[in-house]
């Protein structure tokens, strides 16, 4: 049988595994530069963990888990049946592949409280699963890399995460546009128009807006009689300003006279900029604000964060937000936080269009003894240990084949030096280098290897 791929999976050779790591340790040594720790949790998680945290879509794409043995055993008769399917899900499964890495990193604050100190600023770097149709950009396993501050209200951390985001793509050499709303800013627009009981359907079609336009969203609003009249021309209004950021902070103040939650978001919105610009100037990044933005999950309570690289054809390379009481459906209220992913998945195809990566992101040996026999290779195992213990990468090549060949293998891997020893060469006490790149050979004395390597 011929070996295929789940859908929406991928295998990574040497190069794109490297290239990975690359985009891995790059994030993960700004995260340690801001002062966040690692942590790491399971593959998998109770299902009732995940399930009502990320909205009815974000429900369909959580992987459920069979239940392991018997599992069709305890459902009741009543419930087998494609009408009652969602009923016998508890019966079925109980554990689920994580959606995400923020509702986990909740659930860990809140079971182990009493060892963690607060604020707490964590990340984590560990794949994550979603039931989607597979496309460019997107995937059913990929990973992300996520930074979170817990125990704080301060929008000095949303600073500190907008400078995460710029610090880490100025090292990419990619240019970014980082966007910034406050759900705050939806809830007083919702509660201006009447449409506070739908606010959540309210905003999935604002944030369509990329896609559909302006026009678009209005009859997807029409469609589902969501608003009058009144909403659509103030809506358009809006919408016209969205360029001119400070009319439409001015129109979005004349809108919020009457709404308390929509004067706050602006106020925080306004706050945040005027620090960002102030105490961090940006490097690489721009920074603007997008009243459109929803980022689509429940969660999400203050700021909204999404970023888009300028110039390539992908959707969101980042995002996140904050989540004042995320962790109070896990039994521990009152604990504030807010946090950003980075998708690596994305980032790799983005840096891989645009020609970013560096040229030597894969490390090639430094070093390849050849094999001429058992007596000549016994020879090279203690050069080789020496020359490893000066940190150099060295390989020895298993079977005595043709030369050729083994000249070839270290070509094919760009391996710099290739030493031999024959039985002259031993009787001799020296080794034979090779420049693989120049092609230059020359003598070294046995015992002057490793100084040979020192310089």
């Amino acid at each position: 049988m011929k070996p295929t791929l789940a859908r929406g999976t991928r295998d990574f050779l040497p190069e794109e595994a490297a290239r990975r790591t690359y985009i891995f340790s790059t994030i993960r040594t700004v995260f340690e530069l801001f002062g966040f720790q690692p942590i790491e949790t399971p593959a998998m998680e109770n299902l009732s963990t995940l399930t009502g945290k990320y909205g009815e879509e974000g429900d369909r794409l959580i992987f459920k888990i069979l239940n392991s043995g018997d599992f069709l055993k305890p459902i009741r008769e009543q419930n087998i049946s494609l009408e009652n399917y969602q009923k016998a899900l508890p019966e079925l499964s109980e554990k689920a592949l994580r959606y995400d890495l923020t509702v986990p990193f909740a659930r860990v604050v809140a079971m182990h409280r009493d060892k963690i100190t607060f604020p707490f600023k964590r990340y984590q770097i560990q794949p994550v699963w979603r039931a989607d149709r597979p496309q460019k950009g997107r995937y059913r396993e990929f990973y992300q890399c996520d930074a979170d501050v817990v125990g704080s209200k301060s929008l000095l951390n949303e600073v500190d995460l907008i400078g995460i985001y710029d610090e880490v793509f100025y090292r990419f050499g990619l240019d970014v546009a980082i966007q910034i709303n406050n759900r705050k800013i939806l809830a007083g627009l919702a509660e201006v128009w009447g449409i506070a009981e739908k606010l959540t359907d309210f905003t999935i079609e604002l944030d369509k807006l990329d896609k559909i336009g302006v026009s678009g969203v209005i009859d997807a609003l029409k469609l589902q009689e969501i608003g009058d009249e009144n909403l659509y021309n103030q809506l358009l209004l809006l919408m016209s300003k969205i360029d001119k950021e400070e009319q439409l902070f001015e129109q979005l103040a004349a809108l919020f006279q009457t709404s308390k939650i929509g004067q706050e978001g602006l106020a925080e919105v306004r706050q945040l900029m005027q620090y960002v610009y102030s105490l961090t100037p940006l490097k690489r990044a721009t920074l603007h604000f997008n009243i459109t933005l929803a980022r689509g999950l429940n969660y999400y309570t203050g700021t909204i964060i999404e970023v888009k690289a300028k110039d390539a054809q992908m959707g969101s390379i980042g995002g996140g937000g904050r989540y004042d009481d995320l962790t109070g459906i896990f039994g521990l209220p009152n604990m504030p936080g807010v946090g950003i992913s980075f998708g690596a998945d994305r980032i790799y195809d983005v840096l891989l269009e645009k020609s970013l990566f560096p040229e030597n992101v894969l490390a090639s040996p430094d070093v390849l003894f050849i094999n001429f026999g058992e007596q000549e290779v016994t020879y090279c195992f203690e050069a080789a240990s020496e020359l490893r213990r000066l940190k150099l990468s060295v390989e020895i090549y298993p079977d005595a084949v043709k030369l050729g060949k083994q000249f070839a293998y270290a070509d094919s891997k760009k391996i710099k030096w290739a030493i031999s020893a024959g039985s002259h060469e031993i009787e001799k006490g020296i080794f034979i280098l090779k420049n693989m790149k120049s092609g230059e050979q020359q003598e070294v004395d046995r015992n002057q290897l490793v100084q040979f390597f020192n310089k």
